[in-house]
């Protein structure tokens, strides 16, 4: 949110930089499930990046341990990384915004993206979970906003209280109230 001459515009064009959690977690391709099971873990983390050779190739997720190894019922450190990764792997720009991402992930039906700067290198990843949590956010601070600048509207009609007419109603919690029900109930 941005403060200009007295008035407040929403910043809506998020980086994903501002959102995404640095450092994510990445093994070599040469790791097990075990490995990989492991790194999640102690991480507390859904995923982990596979490198070869320094380079980002393949995501494993718990969705793919839990369906590639758990429901084959196959033993996770003599299963590879590389038989169970999800490739090639989908990542986004920094730069790119919240929606970019969001949008992304809608297209190609994915849960995580790993975030790379301009070399293409990884430093981060953003989840469903932390694009959620920013619209969320968003969305409180615009009902708030909403809420403050709501003109109080003042009615004529039968009070939904007490059943008599009045030339003051205002809507208290989506009901009309006249100036006495206001009152009892300690509303102006």
């Amino acid at each position: 949110m941005k403060k200009t001459n007295n008035t407040i515009r929403v910043e809506t064009h998020v980086p994903v930089r501002e959102v995404m959690r640095k450092n994510p977690i990445m093994i070599g391709i040469e790791a097990t499930a075990a490995k990989a099971a492991r790194a999640m873990c102690t991480e507390e983390v859904g995923s982990v990046i596979i490198l070869k050779n320094t380079m980002p190739i393949g995501i494993v997720t718990e969705e793919d341990l839990a369906c590639k190894v758990v429901a084959k019922d196959l033993k996770p450190s003599s299963v590879h990384v590389s038989d169970i990764m999800s490739t090639p792997l989908i990542t986004v720009s920094a730069e790119k915004t919240v929606v970019d991402a969001a949008t992304m992930m809608v297209k190609r039906k994915v849960r995580r993206l790993p975030v790379v700067d301009k070399d293409k290198k990884v430093i981060g990843i953003v989840t469903v979970r932390d694009l959620l949590t920013v619209s969320n956010e968003l969305n409180e601070l615009l009902n708030d906003i909403i809420e403050i600048n709501r003109e109080e509207i003042v009615e004529q009609g039968i009070c939904a209280h007490c059943s008599q007419m009045s030339d003051d109603l205002k809507r208290v919690d989506n009901v009309m109230l006249c100036p006495a029900c206001r009152e009892e109930e300690n509303i102006r």
